[in-house]
């Protein structure tokens, strides 16, 4: 059988603000997750709210992928968070990659297959 294996970047979303910013959407400065394939891992007892997470989670699965050097993709990482009062912006961070196959992440054959 081919190769059928393919890569996904591992992903920090940490919560960013200007020193002193007064913060509304109950973060705290440092507060972050892990993406790893796709699964997110959150550190014991923090929480993140579930409206800045609706506002990243379109963004994630983009940012997970490698991508053309010169697309926006590559090279923006700060999100705003989307209370238009709240200064914090979380900041996406591509960590190591990791590598999966087709067969073990879906039932649906590589196309020339079955």
């Amino acid at each position: 059988m081919a190769d059928d294996s393919f890569e996904l970047y591992d992903l920090k979303v940490e919560v960013v603000a200007p020193e002193g910013a007064r913060i509304f959407c109950g973060a705290q400065v440092g507060d972050f997750f892990e993406l790893k394939g796709e699964m997110l891992h959150f550190p014991p007892g923090q929480g993140f709210s579930i409206y800045s997470l609706a506002a990243l989670l379109p963004l994630l699965p983009a940012k997970q992928r490698p991508t053309h050097p010169n697309d926006w993709m590559t090279t923006d990482a700060a999100v705003a968070c989307p209370d238009p009062n709240c200064p914090t912006r979380f900041r996406i961070t591509r960590m190591g990659k990791r590598r999966f196959s087709h067969a073990e992440t879906t039932a649906v054959p590589l196309i020339g297959e079955g």
